[in-house]
């Protein structure tokens, strides 16, 4: 199973050090880029669940690529 953490970055250490004393866990830190692009599509996937709810409005994919 993997898990990710939001943390604050005076706490982050100490969670590390935690982690790692635990033998069953593996745990690396992500670079802030790599936390990004995860938040990013993390985001990307709620709203397309939202839009399969008709929750949000949709932009149709001849739409997008005629503004492009």
């Amino acid at each position: 199973m993997k898990i990710l953490l939001d943390i604050k970055d005076s706490k982050g250490s100490f969670v590390m050090e935690l982690l790692s004393n635990l033998k069953f866990v593996k745990a690396k830190p992500l670079t802030p880029y790599k936390a990004d692009v995860l938040e990013g599509i993390s985001q990307a996937v709620e709203e397309m669940k939202q839009i399969k709810a008709g929750k949000l409005k949709g932009i149709a994919a001849k739409d997008l690529l005629n503004d492009l």
